[in-house]
């Protein structure tokens, strides 16, 4: 994606990369668009320095279309669920530091269904992090747990960050290393 300028149209709040902190950004703030990942964007703003991360649910805010929410997917349903879609939404989570999605980056240990007592699905994620320090952390899992539960058929999620194994290079799949120019 080229760089793109936009004008920020309405007060929003954006995260702080990497610290995660949260700030709200009036309208009218002059930024650059760097990145656009799944339906997230990292933003550089002149006026203030760094980089920040913006939801997918404020994209109106620069101009972009929203996505599909929780409500516009079919109400979750129970029965048997496949694992298919819940890494394809997984796919759509990034660390707003690195062009590839956490799958590929490697950073999913672990993926698990469970039948609640109501019959419902309930989706068990362990995920780590490039770096144990990395404010973005809470804010990726959150976003992660988000996307599992737009799932059609999943009526909760659960992610969270581990430590063990620590995570390394080589956990990054083919595609990742090529992306990022790793061989």
């Amino acid at each position: 994606m080229r760089y793109e300028e936009t004008t920020i149209t309405r007060d929003v709040e954006l995260i702080q990369i990497p610290d995660g902190t949260r700030v709200t950004i009036p309208g009218g703030t002059e930024a650059v668009i760097t990145q656009s990942l799944g339906d997230t964007y990292t933003l550089q703003l002149p006026t203030m320095g760094g980089l920040y991360r913006l939801a997918g649910k404020d994209a109106d805010a620069i101009g972009k279309p929203l996505p599909l929410s929780a409500e516009d997917s079919a109400a979750a349903e129970s029965g048997p669920l496949d694992e298919k879609p819940l890494w394809d939404a997984l796919r759509l989570v990034y660390d707003p530091e690195i062009p590839v999605n956490v799958v590929e980056l490697g950073l999913i240990y672990d993926l698990q269904i469970e039948r609640t007592e109501d019959g419902r699905n309930r989706v068990v994620v362990k995920m780590t992090l490039t770096a144990p320090g990395c404010g973005m952390g809470p804010v990726i899992a959150s976003d992660a747990k988000d996307r599992l539960e737009a799932v059609p058929g999943v009526s909760e999620a659960d992610v969270e960050v581990v430590f063990d194994p620590p995570w390394n290079q080589a956990m990054m799949s083919e595609a990742a290393k090529l992306e990022l120019g790793m061989y």
